[in-house]
């Protein structure tokens, strides 16, 4: 069982719904103050144009058992960054866990094309968005951060280091952006080692987001029905896996020995013992591997 965040203070970046409104609910659920931010508020929608809210999380991360704080900010912009780390400071006084995981490009990008057929305008803002904000946030949140030692950045990515690495992510764009969210962890890593601090890049696995929930034409209750439009649906895991992957790191006493690392919500499972909401423990980028690359019939026996 997770050990208790009582007194600390997280912030979630990018925390409107999937893998971020997760995390801050897991957060939460041990008892952490957790200031939840991003673009879509119950005042006015993202470009997204998606009914999920900062404030619902906030009330989520609450319900769970810690206090949620919705911030309504657009990470590109510096201003509107620096005023929410200087009011977590004047509020608390302290930060202890910032994970960056905006993202909100899925909309711009154009798969599986050569550079030469993407069109440039949508895939720099991608990179905007999946890069720019994570360093942005980084650059003012840290000096709170490293304020007492032991404090921890997590970066949300897609894909292990391992695993880019060695895959082609769907379009340069794509492919660029969560390799990069990796390497980011890696220069945490280094810069924070002095502090006492300490970066992980941390991965889900097959994500059942809302908008993957929609994209399978299924809800969270017959998610399992997804297999008939893709066998491997089954080894998808919901957003509260990961979220509990980072709830543990923020509560281990020794998550220094992650630092520089890109791991998965599946790799932490089986150190820390977590499960997802279903009791299992889906090691979704072993399965891809082993599996789907593998060119496999669909069979996740052994493998959650």
């Amino acid at each position: 069982m997770t050990k208790s965040l009582t007194g600390k203070v997280a912030l979630v970046a990018g925390a409107t719904r999937g893998a971020g409104r997760q995390i801050a609910v897991q957060l939460g659920a041990v008892g952490a103050t957790v200031y939840v931010t991003g673009r879509s508020s119950r005042a006015g929608r993202s470009e997204l144009d998606r009914p999920e809210t900062i404030e619902e999380t906030a009330e989520l991360v609450t319900a769970a058992g810690g206090t949620g704080i919705a911030v309504r900010v657009d990470h590109l912009n510096p201003d509107e960054v620096r005023a929410l780390v200087a009011r977590i400071d004047a509020e608390q006084g302290r930060l202890d866990v910032l994970v960056n995981d905006v993202w909100g490009a899925d909309p711009l990008i154009t798969w599986e094309k050569p550079v030469w057929e993407q069109p440039l305008d949508p895939g720099f803002r991608t990179l905007r968005l999946a890069v720019d904000t994570h360093i942005i946030t980084s650059h003012f949140a840290m000096p709170l951060l490293i304020r007492q030692p032991g404090g921890l950045v997590v970066e949300i990515g897609d894909g292990t280091q391992a695993y880019n690495e060695k895959n082609y992510r769907l379009s340069v764009f794509y492919d660029l952006a969560k390799t990069s969210v990796n390497r980011l962890a890696f220069s945490w890593a280094h810069e924070l080692k002095p502090y006492g601090g300490s970066a992980v890049a941390l991965t889900p696995g097959w994500l059942r987001s809302e908008a993957m929930l929609e994209h399978f034409g299924v809800t969270e209750a017959n998610w399992r029905d997804g297999a008939a439009k893709d066998p491997h649906f089954l080894i998808s895991e919901t957003p509260a896996f990961v979220g509990r992957a980072v709830a543990a790191l923020a509560a281990d006493p020794d998550r220094d020995r992650w630092s520089g690392r890109s791991v998965s919500a599946g790799d932490l499972a089986k150190v820390y013992g977590f499960t997802d909401v279903d009791g299992s423990q889906p090691d979704a980028f072993r399965y891809i591997t082993e599996v789907v690359d593998a060119g496999k019939s669909a069979d996740v026996t052994g493998y959650r």
